[in-house]
């Protein structure tokens, strides 16, 4: 039956490919046809051909993800979003290097077999010279977002595959990598991807953009559009300058926007572009950048702009637009349970005691702990962050402890750092610490106790880090199953913090509008009553990380600066209204809990045990009836 569809599928590829265009199928896509000669031509393929995918050597991998790291970084909540966005099932969102190299994976754990079927193993070359038309080659080539649905595939073994994808270019212009959503699904048709493409071309710009933000966080960094509600968005121009006014890098809404080539405007002093001197620009600078203000080009074209950097004397024609107050980076704590909670962690975690948070997935378990280390005196050093979920079992030890070189078949000459050692000084975030595999539990709680790091063939390093780790499971659970070491659950819960779902957040109004003005970043967006409304009332399964991407979407989306009801998904307008408990109930849950506290001494593990839920659960329910022992007494 396979080989029958691997010859019918050979014979269709062929007949294109000889000059005979069909009227319909996929050869009628004078775009296929081209990668499909190719295929042919250039790469000498076989479309019957059933080989699996060529994979990285296990050091070659860990050296192209090191390559990438920054981008790894930016990319994995992107990633998780658009999973969460696409309804997750039946898809996997994929991250390749600039040569087609799957470098991460994001998709559910029941379906990566699936997947791994299809050939879409980290660390597979999917190029176009290697697996003929796809996606992830084809896009590769041409530069430019595009879909691969099932018979458009060169290679007969990929014609299930469905594959959207879009590239992520450097701040230079150059290639860097190239983000994918693909389905293994029959029922995908090719008309349900241009929702699906259209995601993927929006995360892909996030990512972009993030990145350029990022490698330029020591330059002048200019933002600019025609509308000044579209300053911040992912469709604004981005200009960097150095100390002496000369442009070092843009990326390519900025070409568009000033009608420039990149080769023109690299190396040239940006007051030759724009109706002003330098001095009167630098003085508009914010460390936010938040407030954008009219600016004129040579050539008269009328922008609207917000320049980040540190402001220097302006005049008063040109005054800067008030800073925007300080706060802890990407987090709000209106949630009194969860302001003592904080309070508590960031104590501790100054007395070097371990951190365990707790909390369903999304709710900002990362965002704490880096909110933790900035309020901490580490907080100029490093936060580096390691989700033990994410990476394959074969490459966390590497990814943790980093490697000598030549000490194993691949291994860079120079070796390679690991997470432990570029935390020295500062902090290690373990996300996800329930999955790490049990002998790297037994590794990293020797590191904990003779704080030492032995890279795999090397000496040991004495490092100077402090951790904070977090998990969605019951590790106590794990404990008793024997797939978590219980001397290392007690060497990393010195102070246990549990955080509330967003359900539960006291809190969930303010974050809704501090989360709308982060993703709106400056422009101007309102929420009408009942839209609000609806986003309040909603469960959010997904937690935090779920509102934050339904109000990008809804940002990108927003063109007059207001967000009604039937602009909201679907999913939100149709759920069904969360009914607040009545009162008496809330009582006689409080009596509940206050009974059984009193009856096991306030011992938690206990109490829990004897009401039959977890440990999470209770401490939860405690801040929701603001029950303490001493408020008790």
């Amino acid at each position: 039956m396979h080989n029958d569809h691997f010859s019918r599928h050979a014979q269709q590829v062929l007949t294109v490919t000889r000059g005979q265009d069909p009227s319909q199928g996929p050869g009628s896509d004078p775009s296929i046809a081209r990668s499909w000669l190719r295929c042919l031509e250039d790469y000498h393929l076989d479309p019957a051909l059933t080989i699996a995918p060529t994979v990285l050597e296990h050091g070659r991998l860990l050296e192209s993800r090191e390559r990438l790291q920054q981008v790894l970084q930016i990319a994995g909540s992107e990633m998780n979003s658009l999973h969460q966005q696409l309804s997750g099932a039946g898809h996997a969102v994929l991250l390749t290097d600039a040569r087609g190299v799957i470098l991460n994976c994001v998709t559910a754990p029941s379906e990566r077999k699936i997947f791994e079927r299809a050939g879409l193993w980290l660390g597979a070359d999917w190029s176009e010279a290697c697996e003929g038309t796809n996606g992830i080659g084809t896009c590769l080539v041409e530069r430019q977002s595009l879909t691969i649905h099932r018979d458009e595939h060169f290679r007969g073994r990929h014609t299930g595959l469905t594959c959207s994808a879009s590239p992520v270019f450097d701040p230079h212009g150059e290639l860097l990598a190239v983000l994918d959503v693909s389905s293994a699904r029959e029922a995908v048709s090719r008309q349900s991807q241009f929702h699906t493409m259209a995601l993927v071309n929006l995360s892909a710009k996030m990512i972009e953009s993030c990145y350029f933000l990022r490698h330029f966080e020591q330059h002048w960094l200019l933002r600019f559009h025609l509308q000044a509600e579209s300053v911040g968005l992912f469709s604004e121009g981005l200009l960097a300058f150095d100390g002496e006014g000369r442009i070092c890098a843009v990326n390519q809404s900025a070409l568009n926007l000033l009608g420039q080539r990149r080769d023109g405007l690299l190396g040239q002093p940006v007051e030759a572009f724009f109706d002003c001197s330098l001095d009167q620009l630098l003085g508009r600078a914010s460390a936010s950048a938040t407030a954008s203000w009219p600016l004129r080009t040579r050539d008269g074209r009328h922008l609207f702009a917000a320049l980040r950097g540190q402001a220097r004397g302006h005049t008063a024609a040109l005054s800067k637009p008030a800073p925007a107050p300080s706060r802890l980076p990407g987090i709000c704590m209106g949630d009194p349970a969860l302001q003592n909670d904080f309070r508590k962690a960031v104590r501790v975690f100054e007395r070097d005691v371990p951190l365990l948070i707790n909390g369903e997935t999304g709710s900002g378990k990362e965002a704490f702990a880096k909110a933790v280390h900035h309020a901490s005196q580490r907080a100029d050093k490093a936060f580096v962050a390691l989700n033990c979920a994410s990476i394959p079992e074969s490459l966390i030890e590497s990814e943790l402890f980093g490697y000598r070189g030549g000490s194993f078949t691949g291994a860079r000459k120079e070796g390679m750092q690991g997470k432990l050692q570029q935390a020295d000084g500062g902090t290690l975030f373990l996300d996800e610490i329930g999955d790490m595999p049990l002998a790297l539990q037994t590794r990293l709680l020797r590191v904990l106790e003779d704080r030492m790091v032995v890279p795999l063939g090397g000496e040991p390093l004495a490092v100077n880090v402090r951790i904070i780790s977090a998990t969605h499971r019951d590790l106590l659970g794990r404990v008793e199953d024997g797939s978590f070491r219980e001397d290392l659950y007690y060497r990393l819960n010195g102070l246990e913090v549990g955080l509330p779902p967003l359900r539960e957040r006291s809190d969930k109004s303010s974050l809704l509008d501090f989360l709308l003005a982060e993703e709106s970043a400056g422009q101007a967006v309102s929420l009408e009553p009942a839209a609000r409304q609806t986003l309040l009332a909603f469960t959010w399964p997904g937690n935090v990380r779920q509102m934050r991407t339904v109000l990008r979407t809804l940002v990108a989306l927003c063109d007059d600066g207001s967000i009604r009801l039937v602009d909201l998904p679907a999913l939100l307008r149709q759920a069904p209204v969360q009914k607040v408990s009545e009162l008496p109930l809330n009582d006689a849950e409080r009596q509940t809990l206050l009974a059984a506290l009193e009856g096991q001494h306030w011992r938690m593990t206990q109490t829990a045990e004897h009401l039959g839920v977890s440990r999470n659960t209770l401490y939860r329910k405690l801040r929701k009836h603001g029950i303490s022992r001493s408020a008790a007494v």
